[in-house]
């Protein structure tokens, strides 16, 4: 594989446009006061309408994942969140009343998601397997930096111009971000292929890309658990202030994303994703029993055990990205990465509302223990013997 001098560079260009997508995709519950304020709308309603990106981007992930294995990574990106930027200004200052916004938020996300599995596929194409781990868990950076800079950004901007005006910030990284990748992007080279020959699907060849999915699935229900309920906890079982809870989760959040790089360069070390992934496995098990534990009589051991769960439980992401475009294969990572990034948001839609079900219904100790689980399947249905026998067969002579 030819090795792009300039692809630190495209690293960052895609990481930097992922997290300019993140900061409207994920970003626009920052914004929830103002607009329920500005019109009328039950906390319900306001739900419906900051859901409507992430509810688009499931829909065209495993889409814009085939344009980018046809058409290249660069045009897709640069196209994609081109016009989920244009989309997002037009929802903002160019209507009057919510549906029409929802509907634009909706196609906003549907274009976004061009970047999920583009800008993996080319970070996938650049960097060789010694240096793929660490890249991916750079990558995977993306989604809590675009939450940090809504965060840090359209409170203020909300309370200063209004919701709608606050909605020209992310809709304007996006347009530039675009401008970026279409201008210093290079796709990866491919292998030559004749136009008449077809590449046969990895998913009728083998269970492995199917059981990385549910691994990869089932790994998110302990971080979600972890993420969407740590500041409730914190509050009304430990009795923290929201303010102090919330600066406890803010450097947590950022010892996640560290951690998901030191997991990357980890695995490279290992020359392995996989094996490391079911040894994450097996701690998120444990941090969820511990937090139940914690919880029914130890609620130093429960605070102790959110900090260094919310690191754990996030730190496989990479990983199972980086397996999933190396088992898939060049024709086939686009549409892989999109499937993969589907599954788990599916997951991740799924956790907070039955996870809450159950708090509501017994309590935080059982919810925890229950979220226990998930992890513990995955450390069976991780597929290390596939991406053993795939090193096996690229190593013979």
């Amino acid at each position: 594989m030819a090795e792009n001098p300039r692809r630190w560079l495209i690293l960052g260009l895609g990481l930097s446009a992922q997290a300019a997508a993140c900061t409207f995709v994920y970003g626009l519950p920052f914004l929830v006061p103002y607009i329920r304020a500005a019109e009328g709308l039950s906390l319900a309603e306001v739900g419906v309408l900051v859901s409507a990106p992430t509810v688009g981007l499931l829909l065209t992930l495993i889409a814009w994942g085939a344009a980018a294995d046809r058409y290249g990574e660069r045009v897709v990106m640069a196209l994609g969140l081109g016009a989920a930027g244009v989309l997002v200004a037009v929802g903002g200052v160019g209507t009057h009343d919510v549906l029409p916004l929802g509907v634009l938020l909706l196609v906003a996300g549907a274009a976004s998601a061009s970047v999920n599995a583009a800008s993996g596929r080319v970070v996938m194409g650049w960097f060789g397997p010694r240096e793929r781990g660490l890249a991916m868990g750079i990558r995977q950076t993306a989604q809590p930096v675009g939450v940090g800079v809504a965060a840090l950004t359209l409170p203020f901007l909300g309370q200063a111009f209004g919701y709608r005006a606050a909605l020209l910030f992310p809709a304007v990284l996006c347009v530039l971000l675009a401008v970026l990748v279409a201008v210093l992007v290079q796709d990866p080279p491919r292998p030559p292929r004749k136009e008449t020959e077809r590449t046969r699907s990895p998913y009728l060849e083998s269970s492995a890309l199917w059981r990385l999915h549910g691994s990869s699935a089932l790994l998110v229900v302990p971080q979600f658990a972890i993420s969407a309920f740590s500041l409730e906890y914190l509050v009304s079982a430990q009795n923290w202030t929201p303010g102090a809870a919330g600066v406890f989760l803010g450097v947590v959040q950022a010892a996640g994303a560290a951690g998901r790089i030191a997991t990357g360069r980890w695995a490279d070390l290992a020359g392995s994703r996989l094996r490391p992934m079911r040894q994450l496995a097996v701690a998120s098990t444990l941090v969820m029993l511990l937090l139940g534990l914690g919880d029914l009589v130890a609620p130093w051991l429960a605070v102790a055990v959110i900090a260094v769960g919310a690191v754990i439980t996030v730190a496989d992401n990479g990983l199972g990205f980086t397996a999933t475009a190396e088992l898939a294969g060049t024709a086939w990572s686009g549409r892989a990465l999109g499937a993969q990034n589907t599954a788990q948001n599916i997951a991740a839609a799924l956790t907070p509302p039955l996870l809450g079900a159950l708090v509501g219904g017994s309590s935080y100790a059982l919810a925890f223990a229950v979220g226990a689980v998930f992890p513990l399947l995955a450390v069976f249905t991780t597929p290390v013997a596939a991406e053993d026998a795939r090193r096996e067969l690229a190593e013979a002579p």
